[in-house]
């Protein structure tokens, strides 16, 4: 069983809903009725997919921390 180590977070203010994230990866993301992005489960296993949503999110509103240590967008 994989552990959950990784949490992510979607700022509401920042996002502009343009679903990328959703796109990428639907299980880790999705979009509400506000057409704002949303973590489906704040915490996840390790998934280089999060990740690549959080560098593709073209506002720059998702946050994946490993712990307390940022991770994602990368730089």
């Amino acid at each position: 069983m994989t552990s959950v180590a990784w949490t992510t977070e979607v700022d509401r203010d920042l996002c502009m809903g343009s679903g990328m994230c959703a796109g990428m990866a639907s299980d880790l993301y999705a979009l509400d009725d506000e057409d704002r992005a949303r973590p489906v489960r704040e915490r996840i296993a390790p998934d280089e997919r999060a990740l690549d949503a959080a560098d593709s999110c073209p506002a720059a509103a998702i946050l994946v921390r490993d712990g307390d240590r940022a991770i994602g967008p990368r730089p």
